[in-house]
């Protein structure tokens, strides 16, 4: 098993065997199901596309709101209709976590890229700008690939490797892995081993 589809509930803490506090966030993994098998000798390479968040009006054409494919070992068993869960985590020490960032909309280099602003006194115009946009006029006379801007900040797809993953609650399907994980409240993640 290489994965599963969850919710990120929040964050919250744990208490160590030490006395220290651990700060985690919890991820809530129903059961998933396998919708289809893919195999080497049909598609090209063995895989599991997972179905989560069940419809409660199912469609003909869609039964789950929320699809994943996870790449699996040629040899891995396994059948269309079966049930993976968390259980499946219980001796794994660490996971992968993909989700979605926060979105912030438009934001200026300031917020976005982390520039300085200019001086505030002195009839200065210069206050938070992002100053000259293209450099060398004289050469290429037009902006570099890559400059940094003011535009969309966040929404962006990030994965954070090798969490520690601090316990499993098998009765509330619930995944609990150490520190902060990408997106929002309520949001789609998907939980890989490494």
């Amino acid at each position: 098993m290489t994965g599963i589809l969850g919710r990120k509930v929040g964050m919250t803490r744990v208490i160590a065997d030490d006395g220290g506090v651990i700060p985690v966030s919890v991820i809530e993994c129903l059961p998933n199901e396998i919708t289809q098998i893919k195999t080497t000798e049909k598609d090209g390479y063995p895989a599991l596309i997972l179905g989560f968040d069940e419809l409660k009006k199912p469609q003909k054409t869609r039964k789950f709101r929320h699809l994943g494919e996870f790449k699996i070992p040629a040899d891995s068993a396994g059948k269309k209709g079966d049930k993976i869960s968390v259980a499946e985590f219980s001796e794994i020490q660490s996971v992968k976590v993909i989700g979605t960032s926060k979105g912030k909309g438009t934001a200026g280099v300031i917020k976005r890229h982390n520039f300085s602003r200019g001086p505030e006194t002195h009839g200065s115009h210069h206050h938070r700008q992002p100053g000259s946009s293209s450099g060398a006029v004289t050469g290429t006379g037009r902006v570099p690939k890559g400059k940094r801007f003011p535009g969309r900040m966040g929404n962006d797809k990030i994965t954070k490797k090798n969490i520690p993953l601090v316990s499993v609650d098998l009765a509330k399907n619930l995944l609990v892995v150490k520190g902060p994980i990408p997106g929002s409240i309520g949001s789609l993640v998907r939980v890989e081993t490494n």
